[in-house]
C-alpha cells in the first residue's frame, strides 16, 4: 500500500483545489492510503472527500495567539503524535509556506515540496527532501496536481476530479429551485457592488428562484442582510458550519460568488457556479477549470457589469444538467 500524508492546512479554497491530487492519486495507485493536515476550521473539507482515508487536524491560527496556555501545548503534543504515527512513502507539503514545511519536516517520510524558484516562501524548502519545479503562472489546481504526480511518479490524466461523500439537504432548504449568493471576501477590492447584488436578486426571484445569502463573520452578514433587505424571494439564512454550507450548495440550482472558498467549493462539487473576479487573475484561480457549468467573469481590474452577469446566468442554466 502507498500511503501518502498531503499538508495543506488552509485556505478554504485552496483546500478545495488541492483536493483534487487525492483522485489523481487513488486512479495511479487505487490501494493508497491518503491522510491529509488541515487547520480545525477547514477539516471538514478533506473529511467529505470518499479519497482521503484519516484528517489530522492542526490549530496554528488558534495556538499562535495562546502559546502561554498549557491547554495549548497540550494539543500540540497530540497532534505531533498523530502526525507521526504513520510511517509514509511521501509527505507532500501544498502549503508554499514554512509553516506548512514545519509541519511535513515533523512527519516520517520523504518530504516532497516546491523548488525555490516556483515557491511562495523559499526557506520552505530547506525543510524539504526533494524539490519539484513547477511554472508559477498555472491555475492552483494543476500546480498541486502536478507536485503530486512527480513526486509519486505518474502521469496526469483528464480535467480535476473530486469524490465528494454525499451531502444530505439541511433543515431549512427551501423547497423550490434556489441560488446561493457568495458575496463576501478577505479584501474589499474582491467584492462586487452591492448595488448589483440586489439587482440580481431581485432578477432571479421574477424568474422563480430564491436566493439564499450564506455568511461567516458578523461583517459578512451585515452585508447580507442589507443586500436582502425588502427583496422578498432573498434570505439570510443563520450561521451555518462548513459541512453545513457545502450541503447548502450542493443543493442549488446556481451559485453566484466572488473570489472566495465557497465559490470555488461550489465548483468543485459539480453546481452550476459564475465567479465574479474584479482585481484577481481568473486564469490563476477561477472555477472554470473545474469543467461542466462553470463560468469565471471579470478579473485584472474589470469588474463585471450586471447585464454580463445576467448574460452568463443564462448561459449557465443552459449548460447545467438539472435544468
Amino acid at each position: 500500500m502507498t500511503r501518502v500524508l498531503v499538508v495543506r492546512p488552509s485556505s478554504l479554497g485552496d483546500v478545495v483545489y488541492a483536493l483534487a491530487i487525492a483522485a489523481d492519486i487513488r486512479r495511479a495507485r487505487p490501494g493508497a492510503q491518503i491522510d491529509w493536515v488541515a487547520e480545525e476550521g477547514f477539516a471538514a473539507l478533506p473529511a467529505l472527500d470518499a479519497d482521503i482515508a484519516n484528517v489530522i487536524e492542526v490549530a496554528l491560527r488558534r495556538w499562535r495567539v495562546s502559546l502561554w496556555r498549557a491547554s495549548t501545548w497540550r494539543e500540540f503534543r497530540a497532534f505531533r503524535k498523530a502526525v507521526t504515527a504513520t510511517r509514509y512513502d511521501a509527505v507532500i507539503d501544498l502549503q508554499e509556506q514554512l509553516k506548512g514545511a514545519i509541519i511535513a519536516r515533523l512527519a516520517r517520510g520523504r518530504r516532497h515540496g516546491l523548488a525555490a524558484v516556483s515557491i511562495r516562501e523559499p526557506l520552505a524548502t530547506i525543510l524539504h527532501d526533494a524539490h519539484h519545479a513547477v511554472d508559477r503562472d498555472i491555475h492552483f489546481v494543476a500546480k498541486c496536481r502536478a507536485i503530486a504526480a512527480s513526486a509519486l511518479g505518474y502521469a496526469i490524466e483528464g480535467p480535476p476530479r473530486w469524490h465528494w461523500r454525499p451531502l444530505p439537504a439541511i433543515p431549512g432548504t427551501p423547497e423550490r429551485p434556489y441560488a446561493v449568493f457568495v458575496t463576501a471576501t478577505s479584501r474589499p477590492t474582491k467584492l462586487w457592488p452591492e448595488a448589483r447584488w440586489r439587482a440580481l436578486a431581485t432578477h432571479l426571484g421574477e424568474n422563480g428562484l430564491a436566493v439564499l445569502l450564506p455568511w461567516g463573520t458578523p461583517d459578512a452578514e451585515a452585508r447580507c442582510r442589507r443586500i436582502a433587505d425588502g427583496i422578498a424571494d432573498a434570505s439570510v439564512p443563520p450561521r451555518l458550519a462548513l459541512r453545513d454550507a457545502a450541503a447548502l450548495i450542493a443543493h442549488a440550482d446556481i451559485v453566484v460568488g466572488v473570489d472566495t472558498g465557497l465559490t470555488h467549493l461550489a465548483a468543485a462539487l459539480g453546481v452550476a457556479t459564475l465567479a465574479l473576479f474584479t482585481e484577481t487573475d481568473a486564469a490563476l484561480a477561477g472555477v472554470a477549470i473545474c469543467g461542466g457549468a462553470t463560468r469565471d467573469l471579470g478579473g485584472n481590474g474589470v469588474v463585471p457589469t450586471q447585464d454580463a452577469v445576467i448574460d452568463a446566468l443564462g448561459d449557465l442554466y443552459r449548460l447545467a444538467p438539472r435544468c
